[in-house]
């Protein structure tokens, strides 16, 4: 089985977590995948803990399905190699400040000229414009400049660091995902290529889906605890007796009516309408006390069999064993050389056709360089002295 991408053939420069999620989401739906990396700067990903069988768990997992070749692009005739790809991989996906990769000889001009059917993703902190966009930054960077952080957290204690990288991964990588996918289809019709400059502060801004439409349109400056949905309300999560947690997310009228019957407070279902902050806050103290007298077992049996939009918060040992995780596959075997699969998070993406199963895991530095160097036609020979020389690894 190919997978609906297994037209695409893509360069991936990038490193650490954005750009290699999205070749990630790209490799699993089928495109073809090489990883091109510096043989003498390391992607730190590499040697994040924790490790399983001397490999990082997270390289292993972001890296699957692709191939792997180490070029050291400061030297020309790695730069030639490159540009001997790019007639055949006519997608880029690189993850460099900007002009990082104009000075190393392989910018979008630089390789447009040689295939103009290139399609160019560049994901940054700040995009490939204005006054920041040279600047260093990281998720909680974007997250805090884009304003989400403005009302994420509590109003006693302040923000609070996500428990995942929403701007690098809701911003860079899937938003990559997307305008790559666009310009395909745009190609597809127009026979020409073009660059996409994904932003990870500027994707992150877009995810203001509702509060950013209040305050643009009607002035309502979103804070913490002061929205439906950000504990402004009794949307929220309450503590156990014995310290566990769940979520209630009952706003509908009919949920809100079965969930405060469960808690033996029926009464308390006609208050969940009032838009007053004092009443909502008062209203969750009332939830609290009822959450505080039973266990985290026993309101887990009050609630399953309920249709409430009542949850209880789990760890991610027990998400990986939950019955809805485990039927629709999220957790897959992926084959390593040598060893026995390693137990992966599987692609979320579900086609009625399926997807291919997964090949391996994230490759060794360089492991499929003399591959990819004899497909250009280069001869043994000629890696060995390639590789003498240090251009390759």
């Amino acid at each position: 089985m190919q997978g609906p991408l297994s037209s695409l053939k893509v360069l991936d420069f990038s490193t650490l977590l954005p750009g290699p999620f999205a070749s990630l989401l790209l490799a699993d739906m089928g495109a073809e995948v090489l990883r091109v990396e510096s043989p003498s700067r390391m992607d730190l990903v590499r040697v994040l803990p924790p490790h399983d069988g001397g490999v990082s768990a997270s390289h292993a997992y972001l890296n699957r399905n692709k191939r792997c070749i180490a070029l050291d692009l400061k030297k020309p005739e790695a730069v030639e190699m490159v540009k001997q790809l790019v007639a055949e991989y006519d997608i880029v996906l690189e993850q460099f400040r900007p002009g990082v990769m104009d000075k190393l000889g392989v910018g979008y001009e630089a390789l447009k000229a040689i295939n103009p059917k290139l399609i160019y993703v560049s994901i940054t902190g700040y995009g490939q414009s204005g006054p920041y966009k040279d600047r260093a930054g990281h998720d909680i960077n974007y997250l805090a400049l884009a304003g989400i952080a403005s009302y994420t957290g509590r109003r006693e204690t302040g923000p609070l660091p996500l428990g995942i990288q929403a701007a690098d991964i809701a911003g860079g990588s899937l938003h990559g995902v997307i305008g790559l996918l666009a310009a395909v289809i745009q190609r597809q019709a127009t026979g020409q290529g073009q660059q996409v400059d994904i932003s990870m502060t500027d994707c992150a801004f877009s995810l203001h889906g509702m509060a950013g439409a209040g305050y643009l349109a009607a002035g309502v400056e979103p804070a913490m605890e002061n929205q439906a949905l950000n504990g402004g309300s009794f949307y929220d999560y309450y503590r156990t007796r014995d310290g566990r947690w769940f979520s209630v997310g009952s706003l509908e009228p009919q949920f809100m009516q079965q969930f405060c019957a469960a808690i033996g407070r029926p009464e308390l279902a006609a208050r969940g309408l009032s838009q007053k902050p004092e009443d909502q806050q008062a209203l969750k103290r009332e939830i609290e006390i009822e959450f505080e007298k039973r266990d985290f077992a026993e309101w887990s049996q009050v609630f399953a069999g309920l249709d409430a939009c009542v949850e209880p918060m789990l760890n991610l040992s027990e998400a990986v064993e939950h019955p809805q995780i485990k039927a629709r596959g999220l957790v897959t075997e992926v084959p390593r050389a040598g060893n026995a699969p390693q137990t992966q998070i599987a692609c979320p993406i579900k086609f009625s056709s399926g997807l291919p199963v997964p090949r391996h895991i994230g490759a060794t530095l360089g492991a499929h360089t003399s591959e990819v160097l004899a497909e250009l036609g280069y001869s043994t020979e000629q890696i060995a002295q390639l590789k003498a020389a240090k251009v390759v690894a």
